[in-house]
């Protein structure tokens, strides 16, 4: 893989996780520290999820 697609596949995944840890954060209302840390933490695992599957379904 080269640099531009490395970066490109970055910025997709970081995408993903701000969105779907935005709609986790409007879903969810109040936080406190510990369900903002497992929030995140699920939107970065959905993230990387979600890109992989861009991946694969592109490559066809």
């Amino acid at each position: 893989m080269d640099r531009r697609t490395t970066l490109l596949t970055v910025a997709e995944a970081l995408a993903w996780w701000a969105a779907l840890a935005a709609l986790w954060l409007v879903l969810i209302g109040p936080v406190d520290t510990l369900e903002l840390l497992v929030g995140t933490a699920a939107a970065a695992v959905a993230a990387l999820a979600a890109t992989a599957a861009r991946r694969v379904v592109s490559a066809r």
